[in-house]
């Protein structure tokens, strides 16, 4: 039997674990997580302590590392080394799910529902309190942009 999965909502994105890391002994977390056409995603960011690893299932959702654009598809794979400024968006007009391998597994469910409860909110979010719970799991926000 099947026991059902937890989805976690941030704002549009909904993430869901597949391991965890007590699950692997801290090796590795794995989550999918869908987008939908045109949603708000989360800032650019960096991880200190992990890489990243995005395999598309379906639609095509864009990471943009370091300042370069990737498109990844169905059956297509990524790597985004620890330290490199990342984000994401779902450009296209139907949602995107992809499956992530975090290593080692240093984002949790925890820390989806830390942030989901900052951000899931009327109005704008605290940024200085979202500093401090991706600091907490060893996540940085890239600088913001100067406005026009």
């Amino acid at each position: 039997m099947t026991q059902a999965r937890e989805i976690i909502r941030v704002g549009q994105t909904e993430i869901t674990f597949l391991l965890e890391g007590k699950d692997t002994d801290g090796r590795l977390a794995m989550f999918e997580f869908t987008v939908p056409a045109g949603a708000k995603v989360p800032l650019a960011h960096s991880h200190e302590r992990n890489d990243e690893t995005v395999y598309g299932i379906e639609g095509v959702i864009t990471f943009t590392v370091n300042g370069t654009r990737h498109d990844v598809g169905p059956g297509e794979t990524f790597f985004i080394p620890r330290g490199a400024v990342h984000g994401y968006n779902n450009f296209g007009q139907t949602r995107t799910k992809a499956l992530t391998i975090v290593t080692p597994a240093l984002l949790s469910p925890e820390f989806f529902k830390e942030i989901a409860a900052l951000v899931n909110v009327v109005g704008p979010p605290d940024m200085e309190k979202i500093k401090v719970v991706y600091s907490k799991y060893g996540l940085k926000l890239a600088p913001m942009p100067p406005k026009a």
